[in-house]
């Protein structure tokens, strides 16, 4: 028969692994983040040296933006998982901040074409709502 004293260190065994592997993906996830951000901007110098090649200059400009703005997601994102590694908590803050940079890289690929009323609408309702859950989230801290 196994009594409690009995389960306790064999829970306490299986909760420490479950913990090593979460460190272990975790890990894994910042590797994989660090060499998209080291791609990432690799394509930026790349996209910044073609800006003079192109036929339009602010096309040219607009790809750059485009291409730092992934970056700087890339790096938001990073920034989680080492937070995560810091402090054995998910920070919400920097996923935050990487969906009100996507929705702002949103927005630039607006000036490129024709865009539907609903979807201009959309966006900006998500960055005013994005923006207000970083003010809460700050004021928490």
């Amino acid at each position: 028969m196994n009594g409690p004293d009995e389960e306790i260190p064999q829970m306490q065994w299986a909760i420490s692994a479950i913990m090593r592997v979460n460190y272990i993906i975790y890990f894994c996830i910042a590797i994989v983040l660090v060499l998209l951000a080291v791609v990432s901007f690799y394509d930026v110098a790349l996209q910044f040296l073609l800006v003079f090649e192109g036929v339009s200059v602010t096309d040219g400009i607009l790809q750059v933006l485009h291409a730092l703005l992934v970056t700087i997601i890339i790096i938001e994102i990073l920034e989680t998982v080492t937070a995560y590694f810091r402090t054995n908590k998910l920070q919400v803050r920097p996923i935050l901040i990487a969906g009100l940079t996507a929705m702002v890289r949103k927005v630039l690929i607006y000036g490129l074409g024709p865009t539907d009323l609903i979807d201009v609408v959309g966006t900006v309702a998500v960055i005013a709502v994005l923006t207000a859950a970083i003010a809460v989230v700050g004021k928490e801290r």
